[in-house]
């Protein structure tokens, strides 16, 4: 177990001799903090977790990070470079540790910890899809292995390393996701994970605001496979149907392991088909084997989802009966839920954020579904030099799969135009900019039978569209 002086020896190179108190966990927002947690006081824009300090030892915590002085009477020792460490001769909790930077002092000690641990790490990355393909590896190799998760979606460089630092002697597994916004940031969180099996998903437009262009998405979260170790050891598995992703065979040292719906895959799948709420069947190919399966996983775009872990299992020498038990088991749909009205309507509630790949995979799940259906789809943000054809793609599609089609935000009014010209009819497309006005039509609208999607960005909170449908039956 993580101990006071692994933290002491992970900053500054030296072990003191302590009684071994355990860390159970790390936390940065004080009410999250349990009994013998390590509290690490970020200074954020909004929030200033030293303000939270007393808080956070009233719920147990043993120790905090700390980077400026705070007014607390706690016992401080003091860890910069060139201080004087000095340990009392009781080292009573709680304490303070002072620090240069508290982000990077818990980055230092997550790397500490995780190279003292034999394990093996997955990786996982990609624009769409990360939390639902970690659920699905984690549920196969637990099957067999004692495996650690990631916590919701902690991906990173704060997040990361607190997933790490749960991490003990016993985890034979850890599945980690990696997020991306910068080039350089999956190589930092590479260098603490130390992943020997690297996932890539898909390359998608979310985030190209931020970071300019789907090539340069392509070059940042390709520093996954680019930090795996050499064969056989390392293994990169790539998604043999996204044209970005395949080209990343060339970045690694690492054995090649491909998947998707392209026969040229060693993994792939073929008759896929979605049987809505009730999951997807289809058959699996690999070698001269055949299977045929069905999952509870929700949409025809969730075959790459089992795909992956069916290729985490075979890369890692489990059985097919673990392999098939473990995708069977898998409830990987954590963000869309489906929700039944008091009148008989069904909501599928998949407000949590919207790019345009996972809302191409949403209107595919709404095709499969009976009576009539109805997209209400609000604007897609952060998509940058993409926004306008990632909207007229989304609305295009949207007229090949709903009778009716609600808008919501500026953005979306380019959805509605696409749908206009791939032939919905204007009757039927309704344009808000309220989410007010919005919810009013669907409260008189939605009849018996009806089936809707309601999907937009994070930012427009259109969870609050949902609440109120369900409020009003």
């Amino acid at each position: 177990m993580l101990t006071l002086a692994d933290v002491f020896e992970a900053l500054t190179h030296i072990r003191p001799v302590i009684a071994p108190l355990v860390i159970t966990e790390a936390a940065i927002d004080s009410r999250q903090v349990i009994s013998g947690g390590l509290f690490v006081a970020i200074s954020g824009e909004r929030v200033d977790g030293h303000s939270f300090i007393t808080q956070a030892f009233q719920r147990g915590a043993l120790a905090a990070l700390i980077e400026r002085d705070v007014e607390e009477p706690f016992t401080l020792v003091d860890t910069r470079p060139g201080a004087q460490m000095t340990l009392p001769a009781r080292l009573n909790p709680p304490i303070l540790i002072r620090v240069e930077n508290t982000v990077a002092a818990l980055q230092k000690i997550a790397a500490f910890w995780r190279q003292k641990l034999t394990l093996r790490v997955i990786g996982i990355t990609g624009s769409v899809g990360k939390s639902t393909t970690k659920e699905a590896v984690a549920q196969v190799l637990s099957q067999r292995y004692h495996t650690l998760k990631s916590v919701a979606n902690l991906n990173n460089e704060i997040g990361l390393p607190l997933n790490v630092l749960r991490l003990t002697p016993g985890h034979q597994y850890a599945v980690l996701e990696m997020g991306f916004y910068i080039p350089g940031e999956i190589a930092q969180l590479c260098e603490i994970a130390r992943p020997q099996v690297g996932v890539m998903n898909n390359i998608g437009t979310v985030h190209a605001e931020r970071a300019g262009s789907q090539e340069t998405i392509a070059q940042g979260k390709g520093e996954l496979v680019e930090s795996l170790p050499s064969a056989p050891e390392g293994v990169a598995i790539l998604n043999q149907d996204d044209a970005l992703v395949r080209p990343m065979a060339a970045r690694t040292r690492a054995r090649i392991f491909t998947y998707g719906l392209d026969p040229s895959s060693d993994l792939w799948a073929d008759d896929v088909m979605g049987m809505g709420l009730e999951g997807i069947r289809f058959r699996l190919h690999y070698g001269n084997e055949i299977l045929h399966l069905r999952v509870p996983m929700i949409g025809r775009h969730s075959v790459h989802t089992a795909l992956r872990a069916a290729a985490v299992g075979l890369v890692e020498n489990l059985t097919w009966d673990e392999i098939v038990r473990g995708l069977q088991e898998s409830q990987t749909q954590l963000r869309l839920v489906a929700v039944r009205t008091e009148n008989g309507a069904l909501l599928l509630d998949d407000t949590y954020n919207a790019s345009p790949e996972s809302t191409l995979a949403a209107l595919t799940l709404l095709e499969e579904l009976p009576a009539r259906r109805i997209a209400v789809l609000g604007d897609m943000l952060e998509l940058g030099p993409y926004e306008r054809e990632g909207h007229e793609k989304v609305g295009a599609r949207a007229a090949e799969v709903a009778e009716t089609l609600v808008t919501l935000g500026i953005r979306a009014h380019i959805i509605a135009e696409s749908a206009r010209r791939a032939g919905m009819k204007r009757q039927n497309i309704y344009e808000y900019e309220d989410r007010e006005a919005l919810t009013a039509w669907l409260q008189q609208n939605i009849l018996s039978g009806d089936s809707v999607l309601i999907k937009g960005s994070h930012g427009l909170h259109m969870e609050r569209i949902v609440a109120a449908l369900e409020a009003a039956q």
